[in-house]
């Protein structure tokens, strides 16, 4: 019984090697085009990780951010709200900084200059992002492209073949469509990660927004 179990372990170890080899045989029979696509995925994977830092560090803020900044606001504190605000690296907090410092001024001029560090937190976070995108678009493109040049290549090698059989086209037209395969599965990925960041970037913004008008509302409750 121990020998059975030894017996189909290494089966199913060989099995999961031979299933990596035809894997990796696969890709490797797109030929040269692979490469190219190769680079898009590795790109793809480099813009999404490090803008996934980037955004996910920019959504990392106190609940009760917002909270202690009010209560230094009321109490007439102004200058602990700004160096708390300051000394927290975040783009609400960068936000809510300038408008701290445009107090005095008309409501309009301080959303003015929260709206306007907004904006620039915005272009920080979507920095990269539209790579992202290009990579989405571009990847099945290529892909296509791939295949028509295999195809015409292919062409060209059966006209010196007097009677190719059907078995020999299907082969050499199934080899071909690995570079459109792989170029549709690249574009998916790309367009799933840059959806996936948007979203986080969506929420980013609405807790900025909320944040500007909360910091409005605290402006104007002494004059209610």
């Amino acid at each position: 019984m121990f020998d059975i179990f030894l017996q189909t372990d290494s089966t199913s170890a060989a099995s999961a090697v031979i299933q990596t080899e035809s894997v990796w045989t696969l890709l490797t029979k797109g030929g040269a085009l692979m490469i190219p696509l190769g680079i898009l995925f590795a790109l793809a994977v480099y813009f999404f990780i490090e803008r996934l830092l980037v955004i996910k560090k920019a959504g990392q803020l106190d609940e009760n951010f917002m909270s202690i900044i009010r209560d230094h606001i009321v109490n007439g504190n102004v200058s602990a709200a700004r160096s708390l605000a300051k000394n927290t690296n975040n783009p609400v907090a960068r936000m809510i900084d300038k408008g701290l410092q445009r107090i005095g001024k008309p409501i309009d001029a301080i959303e003015n200059s929260m709206n306007n560090v907004g904006k620039l937190e915005m272009y920080k976070m979507e920095r990269n992002l539209t790579m992202l995108s290009v990579i989405a678009r571009f990847a099945p493109l290529f892909g296509f492209v791939g295949t028509i040049v295999g195809l015409v290549l292919l062409l060209k090698q059966f006209a010196t073949i007097s009677n190719p059989s059907i078995s020999q086209i299907a082969d050499a037209m199934y080899v071909k469509l690995i570079t459109s395969a792989t170029g549709l599965i690249i574009g998916m990925l790309a367009y799933l990660a840059h959806s996936y960041l948007d979203t986080q970037i969506s929420r980013t913004a609405n807790r900025m927004e909320a944040a500007s008008s909360e910091l409005i509302d605290i402006l104007q409750e002494p004059t209610r």
